[in-house]
């Protein structure tokens, strides 16, 4: 029989397990509080918080007890018997979703003594947050981490601390500007965010979503699966922020931070590798500047004492600088970028038993600028050319929030949310009249004399200014505790609406490009437009093309949930979690017909396990396995039911003016006899019912996690995790309607009583039923396998093994050493494709054709074989304390594509060029051309708090990249053809950001 360790241990075990926990219900604002008492009768168990909640539950007859639901906040715990208290516990801080365990010794309660528990300081530090009474598995950073820790001052930069996540593709930005993660091999559309349990990520693509003033953040929590019954719609990662609320002591606070541009190096030049301009600078970089600086302030208190509170956080933030883009868009734009954000939060302890939380937050990314004409010639800047295009986008959410607790046993929530979003922008003022001018660098150099002819015009395209977006969001959760089972059931609908949502060509209402190709290839094989040595000016592989492009709708996305869950605590040392969720998505096109309806029952079981091994918090095994569900968002409707157009007409040219316009154009042969459309993108608004495949079923992936924690010293705790994820549904576009016309053929019908366009929104590598309009004015069932399409079977698998080490907080030090190796490999990132810059949600090149699929099979964008994160902070004398924040990973997997290989000779099947997975004559598979670079990131900071100002007053320095390490993170992959080389091959996407320093002067009341 072990002995009973003394209480001393126990409760630090307790508060050191409670401070690494996961969520008992993932995106929880809230914590709960149990332990075990002495057995006596009439006994109670008194909770009091800063917050002015004041609750009493009952010991139950085992000895235990449970206060659930309640604010994050700084609780004082008594024990009572016989209305009079025997016991307590002080300065006990809750964890977001975690449980904090606080246990009474009999002798001392029996005794009348009180104990404080004031020689405990636990700090998250960014460990795998698991405590014995949840099964998920999350990273919880409290406010306190934030203060000490050198971080980007973001929702995605705090997130890059959790294993497995990784920063995505810098292309890739959120509506304000941020940047995105990739959690455990998912891509960077897959994740969902919340702010005090409301859904805030983006409705249009799933990038990013709304966050947080940075000093307003109590704690974020960052889950990378094992998430309860609760959640879903996410099968990448969740990024969950809880704001600070106001308690029963005034507190007033403000920051100023600034990042010079004299402690910014100099960022590191792009150059052409192939082609004739192989060596020289393709983006002049190391001309770019830029300072931020930062203005934030809070305040939070009781306005009635114990009754109603107020926090409110305000944070300004402004970016100046300037930036030369490259060869093609040879301009140095001095631009300006505007942040700010609010926060407020109202609590209303109604009584004892009812509190209400209203939320407000605002949140605006605001870019600005004036370009002016630059010399890559000379490297110089020039004459002013035009205002650059102002974009405006503004988001307001209110949130409220009841909590009742009913009984002891019994507890309703209910959460109702609204945000609305605009997306303004003026377009750019350039005084031209002409086309926007691309691929500059590949006009022909006998007719230019190697120097590019422009006509100047930076106007592009021109998103709607009138664009919105709402999203409405209501959870009800009810909560019944009875013997040892904790059941709760609720639902949890969204509403989404994109109004008036469009982008179009500006200036003229088409672009020009220039390009350079193999001139005995054909520019497209399908839809087919001829070789360019057959026309005048061709012979050599010169051509151009004039592009159309328009979209414009009002979508919107209906998604319900339903689920039912029960935490069993089995015996004292087991828990199970059984969970099942049913999710239902639809998806309706411009005349509010539902184009995509996914209303059957989706069936996601959610089961865990927490095995106490020696029952005293120090040894702790879970696992859990999951299924997750992940709707459409709403930019979907665009590109598949909206009727977009996407039309290139090609054409070879004799001569170049002097405002960059070809002459002796001679348009090359089409199919269509002029513009085509590889995807049948012509401008026809399609049929609802012939847009998507008949049986489509939604994206879901299955989960698997297994790990333990063990606390082998009071104050080490190492741990490690095996995770396994494999995708086993995706939708995406399939355009290859010559299979379908094949097939249906084949079964009989026929064609010219069938309408067969565009493309099919489909499950890729499985069987899809299309319904085809007919001469009868009714559809025709066609069922096309995967074998009819030539398609390999769909893959997305990732493994991963997560070992750490981690010291909490103890007033002195923390610190973290964490390594993951994992693989992520298969046929699909998921909803996009990072190595080739595309951002439109499932409608990637990848499945459109099987061609493109051809060797698909490989290492996906996001993996990292090894991921080494160190952090933590060490108070090395009263006033000052230092901190490091490290990452050592492996670079990505590079890539390599270009013409298709059939019979060892080069063609284009699909008619995309050079994007298929062939290179230098030979299959070329994702990773086979080798890896990136490793990158050796280092952060650093220190803080001096004096003593004179009572340490209510901090300076502080931060230097980012240490090291300056700059390299590169992606390069172009499309190759061009064996005879002629892209010259963008091989070229660098993006470096990692250089060395960069900020300064700080913090004052708090």
């Amino acid at each position: 029989m072990h002995s009973r360790p003394s209480l001393r241990r126990t409760l630090l075990c307790a508060a050191v397990a409670a401070s690494l926990s996961g969520l008992a219900h993932g995106q929880a604002t809230t914590g709960r509080i149990s332990g075990q008492a002495p057995v006596a009768a009439g006994e109670t168990v008194l909770i009091e918080g800063s917050n002015g909640l004041t609750r009493e539950v009952g010991v139950d007859s085992r000895g235990r007890y449970t206060a659930e639901a309640l604010p994050l906040a700084t609780y004082k715990v008594s024990l009572k018997s016989g209305g009079n208290v025997v016991d307590s516990r002080d300065n006990v801080t809750l964890r977001v979703g975690a449980t904090t365990d606080v246990s009474f010794d009999a002798a001392t309660a029996g005794a009348g003594n009180a104990q404080t528990l004031d020689g405990v300081t636990v700090s998250a530090a960014a460990l795998p947050k698991i405590d014995v009474a949840s099964v998920a598995s999350s990273t919880v950073i409290t406010s306190a981490d934030l203060a000490r820790l050198p971080l980007e001052r973001s929702a995605e930069g705090i997130a890059l601390l959790a294993p497995g996540a990784t920063r995505g593709i810098s292309s890739f930005k959120g509506a304000f500007g941020n940047s995105l993660v990739s959690f455990a091999g998912s891509s960077v559309s897959e994740n969902a965010y919340y702010v005090n349990g409301f859904n805030t990520t983006d409705p249009l693509s799933g990038f990013g979503g709304v966050t947080l003033p940075y000093g307003a953040i109590d704690q974020q929590e960052i889950l990378s699966g094992g998430y309860s019954a609760m959640y879903g719609r996410s099968d990448g990662g969740v990024i969950s922020q809880v704001g600070k609320r106001g308690t029963n002591e005034w507190h007033f606070g403000a920051q100023v931070l600034w990042e010079p541009e004299f402690a910014r190096a100099d960022a590191r030049d792009v150059r052409y590798v192939h082609g004739k301009n192989a060596g020289n600078i393709w983006q002049r970089n190391e001309d770019n500047r830029e300072w931020t600086s930062t203005v934030s302030g809070y305040a939070g208190g009781p306005l009635v004492k114990d009754t109603l509170y107020a926090f409110v956080a305000v944070e300004a933030e402004r970016s100046e600088g300037n930036n030369v883009g490259d060869a093609n868009h040879a301009y140095n734009t001095k631009y300006t970028y505007k942040d700010p954000k609010w926060y407020a939060k109202v609590d209303w302890n109604i009584n004892d038993s009812n509190i209400l939380e209203l939320t407000g937050i605002n949140q605006t990314h605001r870019t600005e600028g004036t370009k002016y004409n630059y010399d890559y010639d000379t490297l110089s800047t020039g004459s002013f050319s035009n205002v650059d295009q102002t974009d405006k986008t503004h988001a307001q959410v209110y949130i409220g929030k009841f909590t009742s607790y009913i009984t002891d046993d019994l507890t309703l929530t209910a959460l109702y949310g609204k945000s609305k979003l605009t997306y303004y922008n003026e377009p750019a003022q350039t005084g031209v009249v002409g086309p926007f001018i691309g691929g500059l660098d590949q006009q022909n150099p006998a007719i230019t004399g190697g120097t590019p002819i422009t006509n100047h015009q930076t106007l592009d395209t021109v998103d709607n200014p009138d664009h919105q977006s709402t999203v409405r969001n209501l959870r009800i959760d009810l909560n019944y505790k009875i013997g040892s089972h904790s059941i709760t059931a609720g639902i949890d609908n969204q509403d989404n609406k994109d109004y008036e949502d469009g982008t179009t060509i500006g200036g003229v209402g088409y672009e020009l490009w220039y390009g350079h190709q193999d001139p005995q290839l054909n520019v497209l094989d399908s839809p087919l437009v001829d070789k360019p040595a057959n026309y005048p000016g061709g012979e050599t592989g010169y051509i151009g093309w004039f592009r159309h492009y328009n979209t414009l709708a009002t979508v919107r996305v209906q998604q319900r949930a339903q689920y039912i869950m029960d935490d069993w605590q089995v015996n004292d040392r087991l828990l199970l979690s059984l969970g099942l969720r049913n999710d239902q998505f639809t998806n309706f096109n411009p005349s509010g017909q539902p184009y995509l309806r996914l209303g059957k029952p989706q069936w996601a079981p959610r089961l865990g396990f927490s095995l106490d091994v020696r029952g005293d918090s120090t040894l702790k095994v879970y696992g859990n396995l999951g299924r997750y569900y992940l709707a459409m968002p709403a930019s979907v409707a665009l590109r598949t039911s909206a009727g977009s157009l996407a039309v290139n007409q090609y054409f070879t040219y004799t001569g170049i003016d002097a405002n960059g316009q070809p002459t002796g154009i001679t348009y090359i042969k089409s199919a269509t006899g002029g513009g085509v459309s590889p995807n049948n993108e012509y401008g026809q608004a399609p049929d609802p019912k012939t847009v998507t495949s008949k049986n489509i079923k939604s994206e879901y992936q299955d989960e698997a996690i297994l790990g333990f924690d063990h606390q082998f010293d009071p104050s080490w705790v190492w741990g490690a995790k095996a995770t396994v994820r494999k995708l086993r549904n995706a939708l995406d576009d399939v355009c290859d309607n010559g299979t379908i016309k094949r097939v249906a053929q084949a079964d009989g019908y026929d064609l010219d009583d069938l309408t067969v366009t565009g493309c099919y929104l489909s499950n890729p590598g499985r069987a899809n039923v299309y319904s085809l309009k007919n001469a009868n004015g009714g559809y025709t069932d066609v069922t096309v396998t995967n074998d009819d399409f030539g398609f390999s079977h769909l893959k997305r698998n990732y493994y991963g093994l997560d070992i750490y080490l981690s010291h909490p907080f103890d007033g002195k030090w923390s610190g973290k050493v964490d390594y993951l190796y994992s693989r992520s490999y298969g046929n699909t990132e998921g909803q996009v494709r990072s190595d080739t810059n595309q951002g439109s949600v499932a409608a990637s090149r990848d499945w459109d054709y099987a061609s493109l699929m051809d060797y698909a099979n490989g290492y996906q964008p996001n993996d990292r074989k090894h991921q080494l994160k160190l952090y933590g902070s060490y108070q090395i004398a009263p006033e000052w304390m230092v901190s490091g924040n490290i990452t050592v990973q492996s670079g990505r997997p590079k890539e390599c594509l270009g013409r298709y290989i059939s019979n060892g000779m080069e063609t284009d099947p699909a008619g995309y060029g050079s994007y298929y997975h062939f290179c230098n004559n030979m299959p070329s598979r994702p990773g086979d051309a080798g890896r990136q670079p490793w990158q050796e990131l280092v952060d650093v900071s220190i803080e001096y708090r004096p003593l004179w100002a009572e340490r209510k007053l901090a300076f502080s320095a931060s230097i980012f990249n240490l090291l300056n390490q700059q390299r590169p993170d992606i390069t172009d992959p499309v190759s061009g053809s064996n005879n002629v080389v892209a010259d963008g091959f091989e070229r660098v996407g993006a470096y990692t950001t250089p060395r960069y320093a900020r300064f700080g002067i913090t004052y708090d009341f």
